[in-house]
């Protein structure tokens, strides 16, 4: 006996029927740490048992919510190398942020989603991941802004850990109607146009067009609720050309590669003009100062983070080479020394949602010891850079 079809008007307002040539797609908004949510979804699927069920997940979230070793495939040298750490650190803020409200309301954080998963397997339904790739996300929104918005942006994020706020069920339901949605992405808009930009906007495109090329006539797409505006707006435009593009991570521009260098080049050139119009003991004098006001700021930022010894000295080591390398920074030569010195264990990995919402948990785990010793070690560096350049450039004027 084929399953139920149920119109729409059986359904809450939270799962909308959408049409698209001869499909039929119910869009379901979630909030992603609702127990509410997770019934629906159920209730959605096993209904409907459709022809698929498309997901708000990419393939490494649909890893880590499915497995449970999803830490042991992180290469974090890697991430290092490529300079993501900054990402990854705005990721797991996120994940601990949802974490945090989940555990107040019982429900996992992605709990929905991972119900839709379970719901297709129970009924042989193929599943489709329809969200983009999560590093891609990060990285173009984290490019797409300026460093005083990163800054803003991390501090922000960083405040939220430490929030007490508590969220309730009706909270919840409060957040998934649409006028206090559209309020909220004003608000980012307002603050951050950018970041909204790529982490709301382009993933609305990229998620309409995922459903809308997935196979079958009858499709539940699960989605938070935050996107359902968008994707029903951009529904029936026609975005295919622009996957390329929002899927692909800008290159640093031509203007950022010439700004890294000019300023480098410029304490240099500063140094040698020094040295012809006061002497080689001046420029040795200014050369020792550039050093020592990099090497002594990065040094403490390492060993404020209690880093181990070996990074505390390539931190003094490094800082003022790197000052002078707009390819690699302090920063990221301290946390690759600290990661190889002192190793985070898989259990860090797993704790580090919970051990980072508390200030002592930064210097217990090993893993996000090795973000502090990023931080202030660039902290360090970029003083140095100040103090440094203020004194060249004096001794250059005067």
């Amino acid at each position: 006996m084929p399953p139920q079809r149920f119109p729409s008007k059986n359904y809450p307002p939270d799962v909308h029927i959408l049409q698209h040539h001869e499909q039929t797609i119910l869009l379901v908004g979630t909030a992603h740490i609702s127990q509410n949510s997770v019934d629906l979804v159920r209730e959605v699927i096993a209904q409907e048992q459709p022809d698929a069920v498309c997901i708000e997940l990419d393939e490494k979230r649909y890893q880590a919510l499915t497995e449970k070793k999803q830490w042991q495939s992180l290469d974090l040298k890697q991430v290092i190398k490529d300079k993501q750490l900054s990402t990854l650190m705005v990721n797991l803020f996120m994940a601990s942020y949802q974490k945090k409200l989940g555990e107040q309301l019982g429900v996992q954080p992605g709990a929905e989603l991972l119900a839709a998963t379970q719901c297709a397997q129970e009924w042989n339904v193929p599943i489709t991941l329809c969200d983009r790739d999560l590093r891609i996300t990060l990285r173009r929104a984290w490019k797409s802004t300026t460093l005083f918005k990163k800054g803003y942006l991390l501090s922000t994020l960083l405040a939220s850990l430490f929030d007490r706020t508590e969220m309730n069920e009706e909270a919840l339901t409060e957040l998934k109607e649409k006028g206090v949605l559209d309020e909220m992405m004003d608000e980012i808009a307002k603050v951050l146009p950018d970041v909204k930009k790529v982490i709301i906007d382009e993933r609305d495109i990229y998620l309409a067009e995922k459903i809308k090329s997935t196979t079958g006539k009858r499709i539940v797409a699960v989605v938070g609720a935050g996107h359902v505006p968008g994707i029903k707006k951009l529904f029936a435009i026609d975005n295919s050309a622009m996957i390329k593009e929002i899927t692909t991570i800008p290159p640093v521009s031509l203007g950022w590669k010439i700004a890294g260098w000019s300023f480098p080049l410029f304490i240099i050139a500063s140094l040698v003009t020094i040295g012809f119009q006061k002497g080689e003991a001046d420029a040795g004098a200014n050369l020792i100062y550039w050093v020592m006001a990099h090497s002594i700021p990065t040094a403490i930022g390492g060993i404020l983070a209690l880093s181990h010894p070996l990074t505390i000295i390539a931190a003094l080591v490094a800082a003022p080479i790197t000052s002078l390398n707009p390819l690699i920074g302090a920063g990221h030569v301290a946390a690759f020394i600290q990661l190889m010195t002192t190793p985070p264990i898989v259990k860090e990995f797993e704790s580090v949602s919970d051990d980072m919402r508390t200030i002592p948990g930064w210097w217990k785990n090993k893993l996000l010891r090795i973000f502090l010793v990023f931080i202030l070690t660039s902290i360090g560096s970029s003083i140095g850079t100040y103090l440094g350049g203020y004194e060249i450039i004096k001794n250059l004027i005067n």
